[in-house]
């Protein structure tokens, strides 16, 4: 054999990426996997968050002339024109049928719920299914403060299914770069907001997302710390209200197109396969860092089972085992009916709620499952 034949070419990580994603997730996804697939290839859609401390009320008018429009403010109106409809339809049933005795109780009743579970300080706008113009970019205010936040819309769910309530202490366990940080903020709610991340390099990418966006007397509600988020519960155990656990992941968009820090790559085998256990170590932190009532949302941007509602598994089975914690999953299958002109929803999700690319309105993946520690 001559010398380079016994070093075989260099298979770039997207490829392994994407051959390891065909492999799982058309089992897991079945016949929707070759047009998520296509979504996670192509242009993502971002959404602009709208930087609530910042002097820009001129900048909804000009993005309402783009045609773009607030996804989150939309969703209960809709519902609710979506309701009234049914209810209407259900009264014409029920004098058609005699009496209205025993039925069930319509959406229609059960409608201030669903709008009052969606924060509404949190505005995002986005483009509407199909139209992929892009936003400007972000530009400063008189004192200096950026207008809005470009973010994949989806990594906003997470922070809305945690509902923040005035003056809650708030845990952002794995905050870096900022994204979800900056929303948490944006509901003008956190009392405390602890935002941790055990990479150095990535809270400076935190630090100026603050700067860029936060006045500094918000910024002083804010601490930030560089801890191993595993060991969080020896730090400050059960002591807040709502935790975000967005954990790392195998970032499956990344992934499959970006060869730079691709955890496909053949050297990172070993990190790539730990994952779940690093998941699962740092929601246990999270569920233990919530106090008794307290709510706990578990987020990833993958497709992958085995890293979204299997380790949510894995964490009630071991909380109850080893820590005589019992904890409920909230159900959050009305953000699905909420959101779902803005996103493509997958309807077989075990456990938790999952979003789909899809050509017509890129956003995701994001996986998310809000829990509730008892």
């Amino acid at each position: 054999f001559s010398h380079e034949a016994t070093t075989a070419p260099r298979i770039p990580s997207t490829r392994l990426a994407l051959h390891h994603f065909d492999t799982s997730y058309s089992l897991h996804l079945g016949a929707l996997w070759p047009s998520v697939r296509a979504g996670l290839l192509c242009e993502p859609k971002y959404g602009a968050l709208l930087n609530n401390f910042a002097a820009a009320d001129h900048v909804p008018r000009e993005l309402e002339l783009l045609n773009a429009t607030d996804f989150v403010s939309e969703a209960p109106q809709k519902v609710q024109q979506w309701q009234q409809g049914a209810a209407a339809g259900e009264a014409a049933r029920a004098c058609q049928e005699g009496s209205g005795e025993g039925r069930t109780m319509t959406q229609a009743e059960t409608s201030p719920l669903l709008c009052a579970s969606v924060s509404s300080k949190i505005k995002c706008y986005t483009f509407p299914r199909g139209d992929i113009t892009r936003f400007r970019p972000a530009r400063p205010d008189a004192l200096g403060l950026l207008d809005y936040y470009l973010m994949d819309a989806a990594s906003l769910l997470p922070v809305l299914a945690l509902n923040v309530q005035p003056d809650e202490f708030v845990l952002d366990l794995c905050a870096a770069p900022g994204g979800k940080t900056l929303a948490l903020l944006q509901t003008g709610f956190c009392g405390h907001l602890a935002a941790n991340d055990i990479s150095v390099s990535r809270t400076k990418r935190l630090y100026q997302i603050l700067h860029s966006y936060v006045p500094k007397e918000v910024r002083d509600t804010v601490s930030v710390t560089s801890y191993d988020g595993r060991d969080w519960d020896q730090v400050k155990g059960g002591t807040f209200h709502k935790v975000l656990v967005d954990v790392p992941c195998t970032t499956d968009r990344h992934s499959a197109m970006e060869e730079d820090n691709n955890i496909f790559h053949k050297r990172r085998t070993k990190e790539r396969q730990m994952l779940p256990m690093l998941q699962l170590q740092l929601l246990m932190a999270g569920i233990l860092a919530a106090r008794p009532g307290g709510e706990v949302v578990y987020c990833t941007c993958s497709l992958s089972p085995l890293q979204n509602h299997c380790v949510v598994e894995r964490a009630l089975d071991i909380a109850e085992a080893q820590f005589d914690i019992s904890v409920h999953v909230e159900d959050l299958s009305h953000f699905r009916m909420l959101f779902q002109d803005t996103f493509s929803f997958f309807s077989d999700c075990r456990l938790g709620e999952l979003v789909l690319p899809h050509l017509t309105a890129n956003f995701g993946p994001m996986y998310f499952c809000k829990l509730r520690r008892m």
